[in-house]
């Protein structure tokens, strides 16, 4: 039983001709180093070469769950640039010292026990920072810990960063611009799934790589290997299969290539058990957390839009003369996250022909829900409460019905769609005002579109993002053109 030999992501520049993959795999070979196929994939889209002879590919990035041999990409690149490539310059770093000193004990090893090889070191430095292997004809390997200023000074043909799940903007304003006067300089990075905020570099890269799958043409300067599982979404039916099963032994598989090399499928099973379940998403199935840029925000309605709707004097025309609650005037709707740790009461009315929508309340927690929507129904006597039946919130459903005294309003999914059609609509249409509160702008800005039939509906854009302000202001919206079935007294139908 073996792990999925190629990547679930992939993307490169495609304009090479040929490669200097197999001399890297060779080389490794020459010294112990027997690469797995998925390994030697790597290396030979990675080191793809241009008919100029330059790389196809200035930054390629490795991004597989633990232990699965990335170390091994690693050394044969680095033996290849060192003993072939004749790269003057090779800098390795990782987020700690402890990793960088691991990776150079590693490399001395697999030199040191091949004498073609060992012979051509001057140097193997040992001073505590100053780790790295000098040749005889000048070619040098430097391990380095990152930080701020630890790349200053050093013009490296090729940068290996490891540990690329924790790299940030200062340790590449500190590298990144070493290779400026090198004539053809690569840079890899290699980790595992992001980890949030500390991901910042990962999350660019894959955003460019995802990009270029979307819209089908090439990166031009990356090569991107991303193994993992594509997971449900949290709105996905319990019969979805559009997305991978993480209990499943084929999201295993699909995740991790080194199974039947240094990984065995029963060693990942027992892991399930033995970790949190989130834990073993991210680890194990490389289902990462990558924070947002901010080119990457607002996706759906352009922030610009959005707040040139903002009106302080907007109010719903949802009153009487005297200031009174006009009955059947405006619609609430109620939302909430998947985990249940917020919630959402929208409400909705008509304002100068168009409407206003506003969110009341957005708060921790379910519990305090019932009784609020208590008192606003007593207070306005609305013309509909909108809860999606199939969402988080559905569970409230009954409790809301037996306190409020009347039926609440269930759209079908296509009634869904719509309200996100009509919602959008209405922003496109500068027919929807709002009083730009800082819930519904921060969900809009972490919102995107998922297919729902033939059209669309909200969706998180990113674990951590909380839209059910969003999604309740745009129930809520439905909500006032909506079918709402009057009580009907059964004594009138004597009559």
């Amino acid at each position: 039983m073996y792990g999925h030999q190629r990547p679930r992501l992939f993307v490169a520049p495609g304009t090479a001709l040929s490669s200097a993959g197999q001399e890297a795999v060779e080389i490794a070979a020459s010294a112990g180093l027997y690469l797995d196929p998925w390994q030697q994939h790597i290396l030979d889209k990675g080191m793809g070469e241009r008919a100029d002879g330059g790389w196809d590919a200035f930054e390629v990035c490795v991004n597989v769950p633990r232990q699965n041999g990335k170390g091994g990409v690693i050394e044969a690149r680095e033996l290849w640039g060192l003993f072939v490539g004749g790269e003057e310059l090779i800098l390795h770093s990782a987020h700690e010292f402890k990793t960088a000193k691991a990776a150079f004990k590693r490399i001395e090893r697999l030199i040191r026990s091949t004498p073609d090889l060992h012979k051509r070191v001057k140097t193997y430095r040992q001073t505590v920072g100053e780790e790295g292997i000098e040749l005889h004809t000048g070619q040098l390997l430097r391990f380095i810990a990152r930080s701020k200023g630890s790349g200053r000074g050093f013009t490296g043909d090729c940068n290996i960063m490891d540990e690329d799940m924790i790299l940030g903007d200062d340790a590449m304003d500190a590298l990144m611009f070493t290779m400026a006067a090198v004539p053809d300089p690569q840079i890899w990075y290699l980790g595992s799934a992001g980890i949030g905020s500390p991901s910042v570099q990962l999350g660019r890269l894959r955003r460019r790589a995802e990009r270029a799958l979307e819209s089908g043409e090439p990166d031009p300067s990356l090569a991107y290997f991303e193994w993992s599982i594509d997971p449900h979404r949290d709105e996905c039916p319990a019969s979805c299969t559009a997305h991978d099963d993480q209990d499943s032994d084929e999201a295993i598989l699909k995740a991790n290539p080194g199974v039947g090399y240094r990984l065995t499928l029963e060693k990942s099973r027992n892991e399930r058990t033995s970790v949190s379940r989130d834990g073993f998403a991210r680890e194990r199935l490389g289902v990462g957390s990558y924070p947002s840029d901010s080119a990457d925000t607002w996706q759906v309605i352009a922030e610009d839009a959005w707040r040139a709707l903002a009106a302080a004097d907007a109010h719903p025309e949802a009153r009487s003369a005297d200031g009174s609650p006009i009955p059947g005037a405006v619609a609430f709707a109620i939302d909430m996250t998947p985990e249940r740790s917020h919630a959402a009461i929208a409400v909705a009315g008509p304002w100068r022909g168009g409407t206003h929508v506003e969110v009341p309340d957005h708060r921790p927690g379910t519990g305090w829900i019932v009784e609020r929507a208590k008192e606003l129904h007593k207070r306005w006597q609305p013309r509909a409460w909108v809860v999606d039946e199939g969402g988080p919130a559905g569970s409230l459903i009954p409790d809301l019905e037996e306190a409020l005294g009347v039926e609440i309003v269930r759209p079908k999914m296509r009634q869904v769609a719509q309200a996100c059609g009509q919602f959008y609509d209405a922003v496109a249409e500068q027919a929807l005002s709002h009083h730009d509160p800082a819930p519904l702008a921060t969900a809009l800005a972490g919102a995107q579109k998922r297919p729902l039939g033939d059209a669309w509906a909200w969706a998180r854009r990113s674990v951590g993002v909380d839209i059910s302000p969003l999604v309740a202001a745009t129930l809520a919206k439905w909500g006032l053109g909506a079918d709402v079935e009057e009580d009907v007294d059964p004594l009138d139908n004597i009559f």
